[in-house]
């Protein structure tokens, strides 16, 4: 016969292989330790991660005290080996300065500049707490949509590779058409369950797994399509608008009027920082908002 307390040991058995299994599948990776990328995770999924100041890095890390390319991680046999690339800071291992290829150990940290990375080797469930709390952070609790300040960060980092490699870049504005009206008819529990459809479905039919869907604030959204001309973002921009038009957004049997009124802008000349893209983006937004509403509008000179 067999008793509760097997019954409890044979769940826990499961439950400790399924997070075995789960982490297997996970690559070695640096994590950020302390700063305002605390929390960040690098995957080192590549047999050679270049780490440094220059855009063109695996890791870019734009902080003062960091070299353009400071150090190198090679994945060998054994594990993952560091070396300082020529810094002039140097790179250093739990204090110690790299002088020669160093194998990492788990929990080692790699220090340059002011930046701390703690390297958590693969397979290792410490891993999986990581990946929850980065996930937590980033995204906004309601929809499930990167949170603004993610957003913000990816936003300047494109805008810069960009500048750097001349590939194309555009960004998506848009928000909910008289929202607030929808809320005072209907409630703002209706105003939620909006906001999380609309979510779903944006990120159903019209984001790719490189672009970034986030919540800007209240009901504004913004997607970021790196290596997306401007073309191609109207089309995606025209989809989404068409999609939230025709969907029937059924809330306790009431049918709710949703709309969305979008801008677009991309990156080019005049554009030199993430900011400069929003305010031409958000004043395309505001030219849809302007002519009407439930429209799409680029940003024009």
């Amino acid at each position: 016969m067999v008793d509760d307390t097997t019954i409890v040991i044979t769940d826990i058995k499961k439950a400790l292989k399924a997070v075995d299994e789960e982490a297997d599948k996970k690559p070695a990776a640096l994590l950020i330790v302390g700063g305002e990328l605390n929390g960040t995770i690098f995957d080192l999924d590549k047999k050679t991660i270049l780490v440094g100041r220059s855009l063109k890095n695996n890791i870019p890390l734009e902080f003062q005290g960091i070299s353009r390319n400071h150090f190198k991680v090679d994945e060998t046999e054994t594990g993952h080996m560091v070396e300082d690339t020529g810094s002039r800071n140097g790179t250093y291992i739990n204090n110690k300065r790299v002088l020669a290829p160093t194998l990492l150990k788990k929990g080692d940290i790699v220090k340059v500049g002011k930046i701390a990375l703690k390297y958590i080797p693969k397979g290792d469930s410490e891993r999986l707490t990581y990946d929850k709390l980065q996930h937590a952070a980033n995204t906004d609790g309601m929809t499930g949509c990167f949170t603004k300040t993610y957003f913000n960060r990816s936003l300047d980092l494109q805008v810069k590779k960009s500048k750097l490699s001349g590939e194309p870049l555009s960004l998506i504005m848009f928000d909910l058409d008289h929202f607030k009206k929808l809320n005072d008819s209907f409630g703002h529990d209706a105003g939620d369950f909006v906001l999380k459809e609309l979510a779903a479905i944006v990120r159903t039919n019209g984001v790719r797994d490189n672009d970034i869907f986030a919540r800007f604030g209240g009901e504004e959204f913004m997607i970021l399509l790196p290596k997306t001309n401007i073309k191609q973002a109207y089309e995606v921009a025209e989809r989404i608008r068409a999609l939230i038009e025709a969907h029937q957004f059924l809330y306790d049997s009431n049918r709710l009027p949703v709309t969305i009124s979008v801008g677009i802008a991309d990156y080019r000349k005049g554009v030199n920082t993430g900011l400069d893209l929003f305010k031409r983006v958000d004043n395309a937004l505001y030219k849809s908002k302007d002519g009407g509403r439930n429209q799409v509008n680029f940003f024009r000179e």
